[in-house]
C-alpha cells in the first residue's frame, strides 16, 4: 500500500503566516518576529463596576438584613411570651408556661404538686381556747358550720402547707366527712359524735385520730382542752407509714390570675361608664343563729381582691403561721403575731339543719340543693349548691344554672342554717 499523499495547504483551509502578517500591519506597526510562535489568546479584561451598580448591590444586602430582622421579630413575638417585668420570657423550653394549682388556682413549681397528699383538718372555733388557730390561714378550702350549741366549726383542706403547725384539732362530724370525703384527704381529727365514727369506719376514707406520735398537747397556753396540735412533717410522716402517697381530689372549677384579672378590668371600666351599673359589695354579714360570737363580717379589699374577716365583735379573726423550723413550739409565745384571715372567695349556702337524735350534736343535710350567695371580685352571685353524693363534690352555679369557677385563692365556704341570715 503506497504512503498516502498530504493533502496541499490553501489559504481557504489555513491562512498563511503572510496574511496574518498583512492584517496586523494594517492595525499595529510593530514588528511581527521572524520565528513562529504559538500565542495563547489574551482573557477578557473586567469592566470595572460603576458606581451604580456599587449602590444596587449594597441596597440589595441592607434589604436583605432588614427582611431577616423583621422575620426574626415576628417570629419572637407569635411564639414566645415576654414576662411583664422583662426579667424572664415564658413559652420557651427554657421559661416553660406557668403551672397552676388545681385546689387553689395560684400559682405552683410543678405540675406534680397537683397530686401531692391532701389533708383535712377539723379546727375548732370556740372562745375556750380555741382562738387563734395556727396555720388555717393556708388552707385551700374551709368549711365553717355549728358543731353544737350554735359554735361553729372548721374543715379546713389542706395541701402542700408549708407553715410548721396545723390546729387545734377537734372532733369529728358526719357532714363534716361529707364536705371531706371528695377532697381525697386524710381525715384529721379528735374523736368525733358517734355516728360521725362509724360513718368513716364504714366508709374508708384515709383516718387520723388523736394520737400521741404525730399529734402533740401545747401546755402553758391558756387553751384548756383546746391544745391539740399537729404539723405537716407529721402528717406526711403518717400517710408515709400508711402508703398514702398521693391524692386525687375532686376540686371548684377555677379561673386563671390573668382571667381574674380581664374580668376586674371589665368590671372597673363598666364602673366608669354611664351606660353600665356595677354594684360593689363592700361589706357580708353572716349570721349563723341567734349568738353574736360567732357571726362574721367580711370586709372587701379592691387593693388585694381579698374578703378581710371580723367576729361580729368587730376583733378580726387571725392565724398563727408558725415557722416550720421551730419543733412543737407554743403557739401563743414561739409564733410571732397572728395574721388576719382574708379569704378570695366566700360563700354562704343554706342547709336544713337540725339537733340530732343525741339532743346535742348539730344534723345537716349535705346531699341535696339549695341557695347560695357567692361573693367574689367584689359582686355578689345568687345561685344554688347541688351535692349528689357523698363522694361527690358540690356544684355551685349561678341564677342561669352556669357552673360558677372561683378566683384563685382561699374558697371559704359557710353552711348558714335556714333560720340564719345572709345580709349585704
Amino acid at each position: 500500500m503506497s504512503p498516502k499523499t498530504p493533502r496541499p495547504e490553501t489559504t481557504k483551509d489555513k491562512p498563511t503566516p503572510a496574511t496574518k502578517s498583512a492584517t496586523k500591519d494594517a492595525i499595529d506597526t510593530t514588528p511581527e518576529p521572524t520565528t513562529k510562535t504559538q500565542t495563547k489568546p489574551h482573557k477578557k479584561a473586567r469592566k470595572p463596576r460603576t458606581t451604580g451598580q456599587k449602590v444596587f448591590l449594597w441596597v440589595l444586602i441592607l434589604l436583605f438584613i432588614f427582611i431577616a430582622a423583621g422575620a426574626g421579630v415576628f417570629i419572637y413575638f407569635t411564639f414566645f411570651q415576654t414576662d411583664p417585668n422583662n426579667s424572664v420570657s415564658v413559652g420557651s423550653p427554657d421559661f416553660p408556661e406557668p403551672v397552676y394549682s388545681l385546689l387553689t388556682g395560684e400559682e405552683i413549681s410543678d405540675a406534680s404538686l397537683n397530686n401531692s397528699p391532701t389533708y383535712c383538718v377539723q379546727i375548732p372555733n370556740g372562745t375556750d381556747g380555741g382562738r387563734p388557730q395556727a396555720g388555717l390561714g393556708q388552707a385551700a378550702v374551709v368549711f365553717e358550720a355549728i358543731a353544737e350549741r350554735g359554735i361553729t366549726r372548721f374543715a379546713a383542706v389542706f395541701q402542700n402547707p408549708t407553715v410548721g403547725v396545723i390546729g387545734p384539732i377537734r372532733s369529728l362530724r358526719s357532714y363534716y366527712l361529707d364536705w371531706d370525703t371528695p377532697f381525697d384527704c386524710t381525715v384529721v381529727h379528735s374523736g368525733g359524735s358517734d355516728e360521725a365514727l362509724a360513718d368513716i369506719r364504714r366508709g374508708g376514707q384515709r383516718d387520723l385520730d388523736e394520737s400521741n406520735v404525730y399529734m402533740w398537747r401545747e401546755e402553758g397556753s391558756g387553751r384548756m382542752w383546746n391544745n391539740l396540735f399537729t404539723s405537716p412533717a407529721n402528717l406526711a410522716q403518717f400517710n408515709e407509714t400508711q402508703g398514702y402517697t398521693t391524692s386525687n381530689p375532686k376540686v371548684f372549677p377555677r379561673l386563671t390570675p390573668d382571667e381574674t384579672a380581664d374580668i376586674i378590668a371589665e368590671r372597673d371600666a363598666c364602673a366608669d361608664s354611664e351606660d353600665c351599673i356595677v354594684e360593689i359589695v363592700d361589706t357580708i354579714n353572716l349570721q349563723f343563729g341567734a349568738s353574736q360570737t360567732f357571726n362574721t363580717v367580711y370586709n372587701y379589699d379592691p387593693a388585694t381582691n381579698k374578703y378581710f374577716r371580723f367576729y361580729a365583735s368587730g376583733e378580726p379573726h387571725t392565724s398563727y403561721e408558725c415557722p416550720a423550723n421551730i419543733a412543737e413550739p407554743n403557739t401563743k409565745t414561739q409564733c410571732g403575731d397572728p395574721v388576719q384571715l382574708a379569704p378570695s372567695v366566700v360563700i354562704a349556702m343554706v342547709v336544713q339543719e337540725r339537733t340530732d337524735t343525741d339532743g346535742y350534736h348539730e344534723a345537716i343535710t349535705t346531699i341535696g340543693t339549695g341557695p347560695a350567695t357567692i361573693f367574689q371580685n367584689g359582686q355578689a352571685i345568687e345561685g344554688t349548691w347541688t351535692k349528689s353524693a357523698q363522694s361527690s363534690q358540690i356544684v355551685f352555679r349561678d341564677a342561669e344554672g352556669s357552673t360558677i369557677q372561683f378566683v384563685p385563692g382561699q374558697v371559704w365556704i359557710a353552711a348558714i342554717p335556714q333560720y340564719g341570715r345572709i345580709e349585704y
